[in-house]
């Protein structure tokens, strides 16, 4: 049983089934409690940004393929737990070939949908402490997710990047752990429907 924290007064239930939440749900004291916590989120940007440069550069040595920042910490939407995220387009024909070439590196987690006619591969390797999840999406799939993360980089309000950050840290210190691990996915599902969303277990309480 899940139990509303008792330190916030938004109406998290009605947030979570709404898929969206902005600045007019807070009072005043409850927003402030929200930019100082995203501003504690904040202090650990430059440690993330190098070990994020520096997974990228892996990558691209291993599948010939620049990666892009797909996860939280691209929107600044990131906990301070925060693993990273990134994405590759790749040619369908190639699969085997990148497989083989990332096995050495890599773990592979599996194969999940993307849309309904295609899917994308998930592998995931450890840098300096930081779980670094790498999806191989299909040229086409990585070229609408680099269109809607532009869009929301563009779109997305300081506001609204406070407030989702909020609301999913009350999500996950309150033990709602299913309403967290869709309420992660939002954001995206807000700007590309077109993608299926569908939340990933837990691997550890981060993101």
């Amino acid at each position: 049983m899940t139990t509303q924290p008792p330190f916030t007064e938004l109406d998290l239930n009605a947030i979570t089934e709404r898929h969206w939440v902005d600045r007019g749900d807070f009072t005043d004291a409850e927003f402030d409690r929200a930019r100082a916590f995203y501003g504690q989120m904040r202090v650990h940007d430059d440690r993330l940004e190098q070990v994020r440069a520096d997974a990228a550069a892996m990558i691209s040595e291993w599948t010939g393929h620049k990666p892009r920042d797909v996860g939280s910490f691209g929107t600044r939407l990131n906990l301070e737990t925060s693993d990273l995220d990134l994405g590759i387009g790749y040619p369908v024909e190639d699969r085997d070939r990148l497989r083989a070439v990332l096995a050495p590196h890599t773990a592979f987690l599996g194969e999940r949908k993307t849309r309904y006619s295609t899917s994308r591969l998930v592998f995931s390797f450890t840098l300096d402490g930081i779980e670094i999840d790498l999806s191989a999406l299909e040229v086409e799939d990585f070229a609408v997710a680099c269109r809607m993360l532009d869009q929301i980089d563009v779109t997305m309000t300081p506001d609204e990047r406070i407030a989702h950050t909020w609301v999913k840290h009350l999500l996950r210190s309150s033990g709602r752990t299913e309403e967290y691990a869709t309420w992660k996915l939002t954001t995206y599902a807000r700007f590309c429907p077109e993608f299926n969303w569908v939340p990933i277990p837990e691997k550890t309480a981060g993101t």
